[in-house]
């Protein structure tokens, strides 16, 4: 269970006080504040606070004093120029910060985005909870043959068996020594930011996280994408719906330019203006590489 009792009670004494505001609210925001949405086996996001609305964009693009005078069609249309075009600041306006619970090796690939601010559990000053992120089976692959960075078939039947018994009882027993080295048991014990390194990289870690809509939106381009690694992907998923919520506008233009489009190289675009008009182009004669030129292929197949 992600949350405690204890602490899903905290969120609905939370929820029970709302406050009067002037700033700038989004309904479909105000539904999500505190509430956890469960994500893998122990982890979870939820909304701590946020700023800003599809109309505090608009409101920056035209640097105008409170919503103006624009009909909400009208913001949207600015909204869906502000990204086909690729103008950054007036979404940076919108900021959101949550509360994240993920295995350690998740949160390792995540902070590498490095336009974000966050504040992580610390294992020097707490103890960590004997919470695992164990795969389903259906998410064991064994290695790609293709991308050394990917997945290739599913495990099946003794093997997956085998594979999540070593996960299990590598993870509980790693876990148990770090109890008894940490344990004073009449002596002082190990300190704790030495004996946090023999934890596994599955445990579960927690963190505030807050970004602004635009390095927000870049995450989500590549951990939503298809081809993210799952474990991340879940997360960036369960943000998105969230999202969606909040900047309707905002959300409908990134799907449309940023996630459901595509760029197109000098060459590319060189090529479909020759595939236009009736010619024959090669991946010889295209002045692309035999990997670029697939990439191009796929974006043409229907």
């Amino acid at each position: 269970m992600p949350l405690t009792p204890e602490q899903l009670a905290e969120i609905d004494a939370l929820r029970a006080t709302p406050q009067p505001t002037l700033r700038a609210v989004s309904e479909g925001m105000e539904a999500h504040l505190y509430k956890a949405h469960e994500v893998l086996d122990h982890g979870f996001v939820r909304v701590i606070d946020y700023m800003g609305d599809d109309a505090a964009i608009c409101q920056a693009a035209r640097v105008s004093y409170g919503k103006g005078t624009k009909s909400v069609s009208n913001d949207a249309g600015l909204i869906r120029y502000l990204m086909r075009h690729w103008h950054s600041t007036p979404f940076e306006m919108c900021e959101i910060k949550l509360h994240v619970k993920l295995p350690v090796f998740v949160a390792r690939q995540w902070i590498r985005h490095r336009t974000a601010n966050v504040n992580e559990y610390s294992a020097r000053y707490s103890i960590l909870d004997r919470e695992f992120y164990i795969p389903a089976q259906d998410q064991l692959a064994a290695q790609s043959v293709v991308n050394n960075q990917g997945r290739g078939a599913a495990l099946e039947g003794d093997e997956a068996a085998r594979v999540l018994e070593i996960l299990k009882s590598d993870s509980n027993r790693c876990y148990d020594n770090y109890e008894a080295m940490i344990s004073d048991e009449g002596q002082a014990g190990l300190a704790r930011e030495l004996a946090r390194m023999n934890l596994p990289a599955n445990i579960y870690t927690q963190w505030y996280w807050k970004v602004d809509l635009h390095n927000l939106f870049h995450f989500l381009r590549l951990r939503a994408d298809a081809h993210a690694q799952y474990e991340i992907r879940v997360y960036a998923d369960a943000i998105a719906r969230v999202v969606a919520d909040w900047v309707p506008a905002a959300f409908e233009a990134f799907e449309d330019y940023r996630m459901g489009g595509v760029t197109l190289s000098a060459k590319a675009i060189t090529c479909l203006q020759l595939m236009l008009k009736g010619e024959e182009v090669t991946q010889e004669s295209s002045g692309m590489s035999k990997g670029e030129w697939r990439e191009f292929e796929a974006v043409l197949q229907p």
